[in-house]
This record gives structure tokens, sequence and C-alpha cells, in this order.
């Protein structure tokens, strides 16, 4: 046998049955919404569900989408051409079009739904979309779905169906569809659900908890539609409160949100694996380079004088160009008063999403543990930013930006990303051949 085909053939491992996901693929539903845990089958299933229906029907047209080009060929693409046996089709996947021409005739198309309307003019006969908690609000109603009611005059009875599977993210869209498909009654319409500790071993669920928040946990392993309302660090609280104070000999954390009045950075130190904000400098009116005066200033007498420094990476504006950044600033400022330094900020900002549960999984994980405390004296605004901030009004996470303590928060999640970024626990597969 062709080796790729032997590799592509190992591709159809076994999986793990349970009840939900067999009602998934059996039952005779035209559009399936389908809000499952992370990691817990839902693509996995789609994907081979695609590709069986590919493989028995001769000449139809099916596609898989996501919200990006890049993301549906990163997440669809080389699965599609494996679980489709392309090794041993007479016309070779287009690389450029991502296309899958089958022996008999059908084709699989891979869609980027940031512009939705590329769904339209084809007669469909069914697809999967992906991740459709991220693609635009109004795309199901103003692209997908009339492109899945055009009808073949040569199959004029002929409906084309569709998955909408992925995590969910707020009450948004896919939190109306999700409703839709369960309460109104529809035939047409079905929905399924799932937890990811129904697939995922035990101790990759404990893992998961440990760093993330509960509200993450439960969105993203739980599948649960959690409100985007109100606080942004709604589990920070009086169990966060420490009067713990800085030692003379521990190395200081300095975090910063440049550019905003009042200008405000953090100053903090790690003791096992835990974040104590203990401190903090906030300057009306003030540039960066008086900050940076500030804290010498007030730790002249501090015996360890290696400071790791953290922030925005907007502050590194200019720096290409031989002019001063916000960073050099403060560097030149240490450095003329006899501190060390190590500048810990990434080439690129985190999306706000991913810093912002980094630090809700400090302030206190899905596991019940904290590793984050702040000196509520001292750090006044630490204390009042990750107490008080809030999302936009509309936004599922977009900061209020009237909120003084807010940009400190920023200046913390910086730091905490940094440190400690948000990662998904990796599980192994064991390859089994089976066909199924």
């Amino acid at each position: 046998m062709n080796p790729a085909l032997t590799r592509q053939y190992k591709r159809w491992y076994e999986l793990k049955d349970i009840p939900e996901q067999v009602r998934l693929i059996t039952e005779q539903v035209r559009f399936k919404v389908v809000p499952a845990g992370r990691r817990s089958g839902k693509t996995e299933r789609a994907k081979r569900f695609l590709a069986k229906q590919a493989m028995r029907h001769e000449g139809e047209t099916y596609f898989a989408a996501a919200p990006t080009r890049d993301q549906v060929k990163k997440i669809w693409w080389d699965d599609l051409k494996a679980l489709t046996f392309s090794a041993a089709h007479a016309k070779a996947p287009s690389e450029s079009e991502l296309k899958i021409y089958m022996p008999n005739g059908t084709e699989i198309h891979l869609i980027g739904l940031d512009k939705p309307e590329r769904i339209e003019g084809i007669a469909w006969t069914g697809g999967v979309i992906d991740e459709i908690a991220d693609v635009k609000a109004h795309a199901w109603e103003a692209h997908i779905l009339p492109a899945l009611n055009t009808v073949s005059p040569e199959r004029p009875d002929y409906r084309a169906w569709c998955w909408l599977i992925g995590v969910p993210d707020g009450l948004n869209h896919y939190y109306d569809l999700y409703q839709y498909a369960l309460n109104s009654g529809d035939p047409e319409w079905a929905a399924y659900h799932w937890k990811s500790a129904e697939i995922l071993p035990e101790d990759v669920i404990n893992s998961a908890k440990r760093v993330m928040s509960p509200k993450q946990f439960k969105q993203e392993f739980e599948a649960g539609f959690e409100t985007a309302t109100g606080r942004i660090y709604e589990d920070y609280g009086a169990a966060n409160a420490t009067d713990e104070t800085i030692q003379p000999h521990e190395q200081l954390l300095w975090m910063h949100d440049q550019n905003f009045t009042p200008l405000s950075s953090a100053i903090g130190v790690i003791r096992e694996d835990c974040l104590y904000l203990l401190d903090e400098i906030v300057l009306e009116s003030a540039i960066s380079r008086q900050s940076a005066e500030e804290f010498v200033e007030r730790y002249k007498d501090h015996k360890n004088k290696h400071v790791l420094v953290y922030g925005d990476p907007a502050g590194r504006a200019g720096e290409k160009h031989g002019h001063a950044s916000d960073y050099t600033d403060i560097e030149d400022v240490l450095r003329q008063n006899g501190w060390r330094f190590t500048r810990k900020v990434k080439p690129k900002a985190p999306a706000i999403k991913d810093r912002q549960n980094a630090v809700r999984a400090r302030i206190c994980n899905a596991a019940g543990e904290r590793r984050l405390f702040v000196n509520p004296t001292k750090a006044v605004y630490c204390h009042k930013g990750l107490a008080t901030v809030q999302l936009q009004k509309g936004s599922t996470f977009q900061e209020d930006q009237t909120n003084q303590y807010q940009h400190i928060t920023t200046a913390i999640g910086y730091m905490v990303d940094a440190t400690w970024p948000i990662g998904l626990p990796k599980t192994g597969t064991t390859i089994v051949p089976g066909f199924r």
C-alpha cells in the first residue's frame, strides 16, 4: 500500500462513544447546534461525518467553514485530506483554493467566514461551521442561511444541512441559535451538548481547573453560556487580601500600562508561585521617566537591585528608529541609579480575553485555589481596579475605559500573561486502526 495512504488510514483511530455524540451523528435534523466542551470530540465527529458523507455520495458539494481562512485551514485541511484518503485521489487537493476532489465527483470546500459572502453562490449539499461563536453576528441571517436555502432546479425538494459547532462565548448570537434549537419546537433544528469530562481523563480536567478561572472553565470545558456582564474579575474578594509587605531581599516585579492619566504601575513579588501585589506608583500628568525616578527613590534602600519590567508592547514605540521609548526612559533612570533590569515585554500584546483570563485564573481557578494577593492599603489602585473594573456596555471583553483603575489592572494582566499564560492542557492520542 502507498505509505501516504497507510498513514491516512491510521487517521481513522477509534473514538470513545457517548450517547449525545451518537445522537448527533444519527438524528436526521437539518440544523444541529453543538455547544460542547473543549477537546471533547465535537470537531473530530464533524470531520468524520463530513468525510463519510463525501465518500458515500456522488456529485455533491460540501463545505467546512470557520471564522477565518487561516483558522479553517489550520483546524480542518490536513485532517480532511487524511480522512478522505486523498493520497489515492486521481485529482490532488487544491492547496491554493482549499478544495478536495473526491473520485466520485464530490467536492469539499474550506471557507473562511471573515468575508461571509464567500459561502454564497453555490448549491451546497451540507457542511459544518466551526467556532461559530466567533463568526460575525450578522453572518448567519444575512449570508449563510440564504446560501443554504438556495435550491437547485435539479433537486427542488432538497435542503442543505449544517452543523454549527463551537465553545460558547457569552450570551451572543451563538447563544440565540442554541436557545432557538433547544426551545423553538422547529423540527428542522436540534441542540446537542456535552462536557469535556465525558471524554477527557480526570487528570486533564483537574489540570484545566488549576489554570483556569471558574467562569472560563465552565465556558470552555462545560460549554456553559456564561454571562459577560458585570465585573471582569468577579471572583476577586476578601480572600485575595493580604497585609504582607515587600522584603528587602525579594526581586521586584514592576508592571506598566503607559501613556494614560493617571500613570499607574503595580509593584509585586512572587512567593511560591503566587503573585503578591504589595505596592504601586500612581502619578497624575506624568511620564514614564518620572515614574522611574519615583521608583528608584522609593526603593533606594532595597537590597535586591534587579527588577523585572513588564508592560504594554506599545511602550516600545520608536525604538526601531533610534528614538527613546517608555522602556528606554525607564531603563536609563534605573541604570543611572545602580539598578539592573530585565525587560519582560512580549513582542505583541496578548488578546484582551487571554490577558483577562490569565488574571482570573490567578485570582481563583476552577479548583478553588487563589494565587494572587493584594495589599489593599499599599496597593489601593490594584485593589480597587480588580474589585470594580467592568466591561463596556454591550461588549463581551472590552474594558470600561472610564474607570480610572482600569489601566493598572491592564498592567497586572501583562505581567500575569507573560508569566502564567493560559494554555489548555495537552492530551495524547492513541492511534488505533479502525474505520468508524
